[in-house]
């Protein structure tokens, strides 16, 4: 019997992916996006989780595409790799994107290709000292997908998404976090562990008002300063009315820990 392609499951408000197609360093076929798919709408669905955690098993991430799944024989009719992000790709990291809660990624290792940049879709991300991140297309003559042209320039300017995108060389999660490319690097051993604490934590906090910290910052690099402000004034009236709101401000002035509920 085969193992399945994901690991998932919900405790303390957090649901838990973990990608399980360690042999093939958690590369996507067309099995594990089904499973995918399956999972990131059950957790839209499920009221209860209000913080999302990615991860990988084994020793690495995510090395992005199965490329077992995408050979080419001499002779044969080339794929459509655009139908393959249309239908599966695309979907998944809009899914992550619009997530109305936070989502955090653990970088356990290697993170390449389509892999690196479903990471890096993430709000927060943390990487084990000994991860990296590739961008690998270009080795063999394909663009970053996976929203990769947008994240890379947007997290460490177009000098360096450019160096990334055309080299493909390894870039160390130390570095990585220097660049402002990733939230923090930290030690192997650790890396589980804080995750999850960090998960746990904001899964206690208002996570409505979360939600359109991210839907402001998402929004950000294509407003004008002065839309950015109209926003900003219509998101914090949304903000004002959630009983997140109320419940922290009556907290501080009764001196007690809040208990917010993402309402």
């Amino acid at each position: 019997m085969s193992q399945a392609p994901l690991l998932y499951s919900v405790k303390d408000g957090v649901a838990c992916i973990t990608l399980n197609r360690p042999e093939s360093l958690n590369s996507f076929n067309t099995e594990m996006h089904a499973e995918m798919r399956k999972v990131l709408k059950a957790v839209r669905q499920d009221s209860s989780v209000r913080a999302l955690l990615l991860t990988g098993s084994g020793r690495g991430f995510c090395a992005g595409q199965d490329l077992s799944d995408r050979s080419v024989a001499p002779g044969a009719e080339a794929p459509d790799l655009g139908e393959s992000l249309e239908k599966r790709y695309n979907p998944m990291l809009r899914a992550l994107k619009d997530m109305p809660f936070p989502t955090i990624c653990a970088v356990n290792g290697v993170a390449a290709g389509a892999g690196a940049n479903i990471a890096l879709a993430c709000d927060i991300v943390l990487a084990a000292r000994s991860a990296s991140f590739i961008q690998a297309f270009c080795k063999i003559g394909l663009i970053p997908d996976s929203g990769g042209t947008w994240t890379l320039p947007n997290l460490v300017g177009m000098a360096r998404a450019k160096g990334l995108a055309m080299l493909g060389d390894k870039l160390p999660a130390e570095t990585a976090e220097q660049w402002g490319m990733i939230w923090r690097c930290v030690d192997d051993e650790a890396l589980q562990e804080e995750a999850m604490s960090m998960a746990r934590h904001l899964a206690t906090q208002p996570t409505r008002g979360l939600a359109l910290i991210k839907r402001a910052l998402h929004a950000s690099s294509d407003n004008s300063f002065n839309e950015q402000l109209d926003l900003e004034r219509d998101l914090q009236r949304l903000a004002g009315r959630s009983e997140d709101y109320r419940e922290g401000v009556s907290a501080f002035m009764e001196k007690r820990r809040p208990t917010f509920k993402g309402e």
